[in-house]
């Protein structure tokens, strides 16, 4: 029978990494063990309701199979793969916010229209005001920042339901959007370096240097917890299982530059990785180290999988609570920066209710799970790519809005019931509480 310690190494061991989920998740084991042993471990634990990343990576890869074939050939062009990553961006970054909040067991509403009001204060600063675009779009995140901040306090404080206080934000922030803009308003963006956060393309040279200080800084990590777990005597994987994932993932990294880098123009040459991969890389790794390096990580997941036992254990809740609003807010006023970019204005034509239930069902099918304590942000970032991967298909073969929204509701209804399924399963297997 595998432990509540086991499955939650993100809990317990602040040596663990959220960005080596993968088909095979990591176990405890022993130093000694085989990798045949790891497989079964694994096996055992897919029969106990924890799949990990599984089901997006066989859900992506039918998505491509899919369209690839529906499309005649389409979906899988180098043009339609790295528009497909820029339209994708802003999905991503907000599935990432929603995962934070969703791993403290709660629900914030309000994240489409908190993006906006990022978009739309930078907007504003930076094409009515005249100011420098560091300056605006700082301005645009402290805006987001504290409004997390304080509906995070309302929620701590006087014990109002996120669902309550946040629906309000979704209604009431949208209504400042509209204020700030008027009726039917567009603000231009005419900022080159803002633009450029979306459509901004690397040379062809700087995105191989990217890519080989990636490498170099990944296989470098891994390397470094190796040592650091045998320094401390701690469990470690089987050098096959550590191997094969490093190789999968500087394989991924080298198809993507490999796409990124290919001729994508038609009558003139398009070449080189777009700026927003690395954007949304940077924001990945930075909340990744912030959620499984630190103390206050830890926190999240303790106060996400049981928050009494959490109180009980000196946990400021309120604290944690109202920091984790303010860090979705944050993340989401940079999914509102790339909105703008890559749109080059923001208008009341903005659909923040749409783009916040997409934003959770990313998470919820990247595997983040509903009821808190169970997730990572590479979920968010993996979901996104799927809801952003059917939005992108659907378009290919030019399905209407309406047939849009039904597959994407059923994709969400399939996730939402693997995860009460796999929950079930974890529980029957005394794993969760």
């Amino acid at each position: 029978m595998t432990s509540v310690d086991e499955q939650r190494p993100e809990q317990e061991d602040p040596e663990s990494t959220g960005t080596e989920d993968s088909a095979v998740p990591e176990s405890a084991v022993r130093p000694d063990v085989t990798s045949g042993e790891y497989v079964r471990g694994y096996l055992d634990r897919l029969r106990a309701g924890d799949t990990g990343l599984l089901p997006v990576v066989v859900g992506m890869i039918l998505i491509a199979i899919v369209f690839q074939v529906a499309s005649h050939g389409d979906f899988l062009t180098p043009g339609n793969l790295v528009g497909l990553l820029q339209q994708g961006a802003f999905y991503m970054t907000l599935a990432m916010a929603a995962v934070f909040v969703l791993l403290l067991g709660e629900v914030d509403l309000s994240l489409g229209y908190v993006a906006g009001v990022g978009g739309v204060v930078t907007a504003v600063f930076v094409s009515d005001q005249g100011w420098v675009w560091p300056a605006a779009c700082l301005a645009g995140l402290v805006a987001t920042t504290l409004i997390g901040l304080l509906q995070g306090a309302i929620i701590a404080f006087l014990g109002v339901p996120s669902f309550v206080v946040t629906l309000a934000g979704f209604l009431g922030w949208n209504g400042v959007i509209l204020l700030i803009l008027g009726n039917g308003a567009t603000i231009p963006i005419q900022n080159n370096v803002i633009f450029n956060f979306d459509n901004g393309l690397l040379s062809p040279l700087v995105g191989w240097i990217v890519y080989v200080a990636f490498a170099v800084v990944y296989v470098g990590a891994e390397l470094f917890k190796i040592r650091t777990r045998r320094a401390k005597s701690l469990a470690q994987q089987p050098a096959a299982i550590t191997i094969g994932r490093v190789v999968v993932v500087l394989l991924a990294g080298l198809v993507v530059i490999l796409i990124c880098n290919a001729n994508r123009g038609r009558s003139l040459p398009i070449r080189g990785m777009p700026w927003v991969v690395l954007i949304v890389l940077g924001v990945l790794l930075a909340a990744t180290w912030l959620t499984t390096r630190t103390r206050f990580g830890r926190y999240i997941y303790a106060v996400g999988g049981n928050a009494e036992a959490a109180r009980r254990a000196g946990i400021n809740l309120a604290g944690v609570r109202i920091a984790v609003f303010g860090l979705a807010g944050l993340v989401a006023g940079i999914g509102g920066l790339l909105y703008i970019s890559r749109l080059a204005s923001m208008s009341t034509a903005y659909d923040g209710g749409t783009y916040v239930l997409y934003a959770i069902a990313a998470a919820v099918i990247g595997g983040t799970s509903l009821f808190g304590g169970r997730g990572k942000l590479i979920h968010g970032v993996l979901g996104g790519l799927v809801i952003a991967g059917i939005d992108n298909g659907m378009g290919l073969l030019s399905m209407s809005a309406a047939q849009k929204y039904v597959v994407t509701a059923l994709v969400l209804l399939v996730a939402v019931s693997l995860d009460a399924v796999a929950r079930r399963g974890r529980q029957g297997h005394g794993i969760d509480a």
